[in-house]
């Protein structure tokens, strides 16, 4: 394997802002955001919408997306003129 040339692969924790869950793992992201850990140890923070607690797939419940933003902006972007 050559040097210097693959991304740091270290442990991070994935923080679900829809359902509040954490959990460690390890991946290639960084964050500028930490937090201290069960083991007392400090690992950076990378927010996600959906997980495997929250994804209505794994949970059987409807999950309400807000795209409302999204269907506006692209109405406004390809509108005709």
């Amino acid at each position: 394997m050559k040097k210097d040339i693959h991304p740091d692969y270290k442990e991070v924790v994935f923080f679900d802002t829809s359902s509040e869950y954490k959990f460690l793992t390890k991946s290639t992201m960084t964050s500028d955001e930490t937090i201290k850990w069960e083991d007392g140890n400090e690992y950076p923070l990378i927010k996600i919408e959906v997980s495997s607690a929250s994804h209505p797939f794994f949970t059987g419940k409807k999950l309400f997306v807000d795209t409302a933003g999204r269907v506006e902006k692209f109405n406004k972007r390809y509108k005709k003129k």
